[in-house]
Order: C-alpha cells, then structure tokens, then sequence
C-alpha cells in the first residue's frame, strides 16, 4: 500500500513559455497511475510540445531507462494558458527519469531540447524566455544546455547551470551538484555604468558611426542633440543627399544610458528575432521600409499576436525613411503608440499589449522630386503635386512630432561636434534628470509629470502665454513645447526653464 501511494507521488518541476511580448512560469507535473501503459502531455500544448514524446522516450532508452508498465501523465500548467517550444523536454524526461526517486528539481527553471542520443540542445525562444523571467523573478536559477551558458551567464542576478545530456543532468540533481558546483560568476555585459539614486545605468562608448562624418548642418546636430537628451520626436526634411538618413542613423549611438531593466526587455523582444543577439545596452534601432505592410509593424498574426517593428524598437529608435510613402493605414495607426506609448494587438484568441516608448524619427523630401529646397536643381512638381505630396501627412500625426528641422543643401566642410562630445552633454542632462527623481526621460513624460518638472522662470511664462495666443497652440503642443524646453534646459545644466530656452524649443514646431 505505502509503495502504490509512493508511486503515484506528484513530481513537480518549473519551465516557462512565451505568450506574446512576456515569459509565463509554467509548473510541470509527473505522476504514475495504475492504467494501462501510456505516456500521455496535458495542459494545452501546441504539436511541438506533442511531438516530445517520441523525442522523450529516445532519450531515456539512452541512458537504459526503462518504462514502467503505468500510465505517465504530464501536467503543464496553468491548463488555460497555451504552451509551445521543444524546450520543454528535458523537464518532461527528468521528471519521469525521478519518479521513483527520493529526490526533487522543483527549485529550478529546467531548459532544453533533447536529441533521439539524449543530447541537450538549445532553441531560439530560450534566451528571450529566460531574459523575460529575470526582469520580474528574483533569486532565478536556471539549468539550460553548455552551448547557450555562456549567454546567460551575460543575464545579472542569475544562477546558471549547464549539461550537456540528459544524464548528466540526471546527476546534477541525484547527486545535487548544484550544492557543492559554483555557478559561473556573472559576466558584465557593459564595463560602462552610472550610479544614480541608487540605482546603475549602462551605457556604449563605441561610435562605428560618427556624427563627425556630417559636414555643416549644425542646426541638425543641435536638434538631434536635444532629440537623444529627452528621446523626443523628430521630423527632418530636405533635398535628397543632404544628410538626413545619415544623421538619424547615427543618433542612436549618443542615446542615453539604460537601467538593466530596459537592457532586459529590449533584448527580449529582438532576440525572438535573431538568433545570435548579444546582451548590450545598445538601444535598439529598427527601419522598416515604406512598402511594409500593417501587420508587420504594428503586429498581429492569424493565431497568436506576434510582436512588429514598433513593439522591436521600444525603448529605442524606429526610423521612418521616406515618410509621405508610408500606407495612409500605417501612418494614421501611429497615434495611438505615439501618444500612448502602448499598442494593444488583438485576435480571436489572444489580445497581447506591447509597450512603445521609442524615439520617432522620420525623414522626407520637400516634394515628390525632392528639388524644393536645392539651389542647384529645378523642381519638376506643379503646386497640387507638392500639396497632395504634403497632405499625406495629416495634422494629427504632424502634432506628435516634437522636433521638425528643414535642412538645406550644405557647402561647409567644417566637422562640428563629434557622437564622443554630443553624447557626454547627453550623459549631463541624463544625471539632471534622474537626480529630479524622474522615472521617465523628458519626451515620455505624461501631462501631471510635465507641469510637476517643467518649471518656468517668470519670463518663459510670459513668452509661452504670448506664443499660445499667437500661434494657436493646443494643450499637447504646451505640452511637447515644455519637454523640449526642459531638454534644452537639462543640457545648458539649468533647473529652471529660461526664456532663452523656450524660444529655441518654440523655433522647432513646424509652421
């Protein structure tokens, strides 16, 4: 009696798996019931999952396991939440490698996919499940396949383990090895970081693309310089070859630090797209072409929600090259992100909320030749070209963008700032900010936290009463005008708002 109750002993182990843009503790069950033999995975699992058992049973006759004459049963659960990935494998085989065993892996996040040899292996999806799980779980110990260690052991706050087959990870728990093993110390992704307020921001000092490359434009430089301060908005239109691509390619380097928090997401989400991501503090940059379809950038997917571009570019840049040429459909859906800095995805079976707190940066020609603003070349388009050309762009839309620059052809020769010395002045305005105690940089601020920081000096506050009678400005455009001004502001290391500062916000809304 006592053996019949101790073979029918629930084992209990713990994996995890993505739904949409975050990572879901899944707790794996085992047990032995007297049935006739089978070997049966419940819990709402996709054909990968189902597909394990053949894989299961190969790798266990591997190490001479053999099967007893029950029924074994898995359990994945919660059961209402859908389960995919052949990473499950090595959990499902320990669990019935241990059934009969006095001792428990229930401690640990169990990963891999096994060989028909009993050979470990890694998949795409683990990293990011694994990034994912250690931005919301604490004191995260892990068991995962050799070749994918090294890359976590990048993941600060983490204690990694690796196997390289199913019986070495059987002996890891038989002879608890985890108990006697030093876990790899955490390898620092970034040797650059800053202490603020108790809490550490990383940052690159690498430049592969220097705003030193740039002739002239230094009001261009200015504007991106204020753009990477506070991550505002940014429009920039002129001829074609005057240097805007090229600009916004390079501002990404001169953006401000991180929290490993940030690093964690970010990561997260681009590695469900490449395989080979490297944990870095490198925000992301991510230029979708103008004939993209809907889908591919905002999201979707007939089944599940998949993440597009503007959910791969959150916490970094996403450029639209070519603007006016983007889908009436794709430009008109960028409000709500823009604004809200959330996008919500929804399907008959899923509804996935990703956050998009990027900086938005846009470039266009004057007109459809792109020869308006030249000196050199005629321009071919008639006035309604030019207005049907323009009006794809809609005032809503032209409303959320904090910086417009209209940039001319350039004849200087003269270098200007370097990304080394625009980035450093970012790193000054980057500590004022964090030091005022702001979780959010100046161009995500919402409407209480821009009147709480956004503070005036007597003479601002009368330029912006005369300017909002005078121009017309809506309360967001107050709002954008303030953030920028306090960009500026952060910049020249002034806690209050001067006139001069506001002056130079209001000279980049477009007239």
């Amino acid at each position: 009696m006592e053996e019949a109750v101790a073979l029918s002993k629930v084992k209990h182990a713990k994996c995890a798996t993505l739904f949409g843009n975050k990572a879901y503790e899944v707790d794996v069950e085992s047990t032995l019931v007297r049935a006739l033999p089978g070997f049966n995975i419940v819990g709402l699992t996709d054909v990968s999952i189902q597909e394990s058992r053949e894989r299961v049973k190969s790798a266990l006759s591997s190490i001479d396991f053999q099967f007893p004459s029950q029924k074994i049963t898995i359990n994945l659960s919660p059961s209402d939440l859908k389960k995919e990935g052949s990473h499950f494998d090595l959990v499902t085989a320990l669990l019935i490698a241990i059934q009969k065993e006095r001792f428990t892996c229930k401690d640990f996040f169990i990963f891999g996919e096994l060989g028909l040899d009993g050979k470990i292996k890694k998949t795409n999806s683990m990293f990011p499940i694994i990034l994912s799980l250690a931005s919301h779980t604490p004191n995260l110990r892990v068991l995962v396949p050799n070749e994918l260690l090294a890359k976590v052991h990048q993941i600060p706050n983490i204690e990694a383990f690796g196997v390289e087959t199913l019986r070495d990870a059987l002996l890891f728990f038989k002879e608890k090895r985890f108990e006697t093993e030093v876990p790899t110390p955490h390898q620092n992704f970034c040797e650059n970081a800053l202490d603020i307020e108790n809490k550490r921001y990383f940052y690159s000092t690498q430049f592969p693309l220097d705003f030193s490359d740039v002739l002239g434009q230094h009001r261009a430089k200015r504007a991106m310089l204020i753009a990477a301060a506070g991550m505002h908005n940014l429009l920039m239109e002129g001829s074609p070859g005057c240097g805007k691509s090229m600009s916004i390619k390079r501002l990404r380097y001169i953006l401000p630090p991180q929290s490993i928090e940030e690093i964690l997401e970010s990561n997260a989400y681009q590695s469900l797209q490449e395989e080979d991501v490297e944990l870095s503090p490198l925000r992301p940059f991510r230029s979708p072409h103008h004939t993209s379809s809907r889908p591919s950038i905002f999201g979707g997917g007939s089944t599940q929600s998949r993440a597009g571009e503007i959910a791969l570019a959150h916490n970094g840049i996403l450029f639209f090259d070519e603007f006016p040429n983007f889908s009436k459909t794709v430009l008109e859906s960028l409000r709500e992100p823009l604004e809200d800095h959330r996008v919500l995805i929804s399907r008959v079976n899923t509804k996935v909320s990703y956050a998009t707190k990027f900086l938005f940066a846009a470039a266009q020609n004057p007109c459809p030749c792109g020869n308006l603003f030249s000196q050199t070349h005629e321009c071919r388009c008639s006035e309604v070209e030019i207005n049907r050309y323009k009006n794809r762009i809609s005032e809503p839309i032209m409303d959320r963008i904090d910086l417009y620059i209209q940039m001319s052809e350039e004849s200087s020769k003269e270098q200007g700032l370097s990304s080394k010395e625009m980035f450093e002045q970012v790193l000054k305005a980057f500590v004022m900010q964090k030091s005022r105690g702001q979780n959010e940089l100046n161009g995500k601020l919402d409407e209480h936290n821009t009147m709480r920081f956004c503070t005036l000096e007597a003479k601002a506050n009368e330029s912006l009463e005369m300017a909002q009678s005078r121009l017309g400005l809506s309360q967001r455009s107050i709002h954008k005008v303030l953030r920028i001004a306090r960009s500026i502001a952060d910049l020249a290391q002034s806690e209050l708002i001067l006139q001069e500062h506001l002056l130079e916000a209001l000279s980049f809304r477009k007239r």
